[in-house]
């Protein structure tokens, strides 16, 4: 095991003023010898133990040192057609199985679990929908099940199908919104406007979820700002403690982290602009998660190494995965790992983060072109004792 200190015991300022505690350390292995983008931690076999999983193999816990293959993803011009992997039981046999898409294969399709077995995982053709370069996966109906939404234009929605029992039936029914809008490199999920229901959110504006999520004419589209190669996800969160939903967004392709600021004039909704980063590149996965247990959700993201086969700005720079605490609206940036991608991590399309030895602190897994890493989260450093 590979581990990262003292390099996480200090975090840098990157905006407003310094947040007190010291942050977390981690420690840090690859996993296999994959180099799939997509990744996930959940119990494949059921016997309470959390398993890592990532493209076409899982890693039985918790020792994580065997690869299991699941499944062969369709390989071309350096990329894995895999560019989600969510577990979800969409058979109702009580294991989880994973959901995913990708760009070449022009679908959404789920690979259903051999009930835990190490053989093969069968591909279950969802729809024919385009290319999809990731998912998101938000309860849009609240009805305590995600539902599936492939990054794709027109924008379609996918509700599980569900038994008597309340069960995944094997299946997802599909509803396409009738009015234009959406498309464009980025989306998101989450409450824009306080009505309590979550938003569907792209790179040129956003769509209203009407009370009835399944009419399909009922949404409306408002094309309020524009955020060109933007984040998937871009995340919904009121940043500055206002009450006003911001959006955070990476430049998937270009140098750049920024938040966009939720006000209002003359009656109409705003977006200002604030910069977060501007000297690194490739942010296409965002999540949030209290990484350091202060109680307030983090930024956790990173570089998408080579995201387009190293012709995006940046692309061979050093990779990179940060987490940042946000206070007030501002930033300052915690570095997990940092360095040339024969040893060091970004976060891929698709990471995930759980806490995985259950210590009680999230840990990170992180897939990618430059490999698979597990950064778990030890906690502060402890303080040593006085002479």
């Amino acid at each position: 095991m590979r581990a990262f200190s003292p390099l996480f015991a200090g975090a840098l300022l990157v905006s407003g003023l310094s947040f007190g505690a010291e942050p977390p350390v981690f420690e840090g292995r690859r996993i296999g010898t994959g180099t799939y983008e997509s990744a996930a931690i959940f119990d494949v076999d059921n016997d309470g133990v959390l398993d890592l999983f990532s493209g076409g193999f899982w890693y039985p816990g918790p020792g994580f040192d065997r690869a299991v293959k699941a499944c062969e993803p369709m390989y071309q011009d350096t990329y894995y057609d895999d560019f989600s992997n969510y577990p979800m039981d969409v058979n109702g046999d009580g294991y989880l199985d994973i959901v995913t898409g990708g760009w070449w294969g022009l679908n959404l399709s789920w690979r259903e679990n051999p009930k835990g077995q190490e053989t093969e995982w069968t591909t279950h053709l969802v729809a024919e929908v385009g290319n999809v370069e990731r998912a998101l996966f938000c309860d849009l109906d609240g009805d305590g099940v995600p539902e599936v939404m492939p990054v794709t234009n027109p924008v379609h929605i996918f509700k599980l199908k569900k038994d008597a029992q309340g069960k995944g039936a094997g299946g997802f029914e599909q509803f396409t919104i009738a009015v234009k809008g959406g498309g464009g490199h980025g989306a998101g999920a989450g409450d824009i406007n306080g009505d309590g229901r979550p938003d569907l959110v792209f790179a040129g504006g956003w769509f209203e979820n009407p009370e009835n999520t399944y009419d399909m004419n009922a949404w409306v589209w408002h094309p309020e700002f524009e955020a060109p190669m933007a984040s998937i996800p871009m995340l919904v969160h009121d940043v500055n403690g206002d009450g006003l939903a911001d959006l955070i967004i990476g430049e998937s392709h270009n140098y750049g982290l920024y938040w966009l600021e939720q006000g209002k004039a003359d009656g109409k909704r705003t977006w200002t602009k604030h910069d977060i980063e501007t000297r690194r590149s490739q942010f296409h996965d965002l999540q949030l998660h209290d990484m350091d247990n202060d109680g307030k959700p983090d930024l956790v993201t990173g570089k998408r190494y080579h995201a387009h086969n190293g012709h995006d700005p940046g692309a061979n720079d050093p990779v990179g995965l940060y987490y940042y605490r946000i206070n007030g609206g501002a930033f300052e940036r915690v570095t997990v790992d940092y360095g040339t991608p024969d040893k060091h991590s970004g976060a891929g399309i698709y990471f995930w983060v759980e806490d995985v030895d259950k210590n009680g602190w999230k840990d990170i897994l992180a897939p990618g072109k430059e490999g698979l890493h597990l950064f778990l989260n030890q906690g502060p450093a402890p303080v040593p004792p006085a002479k």
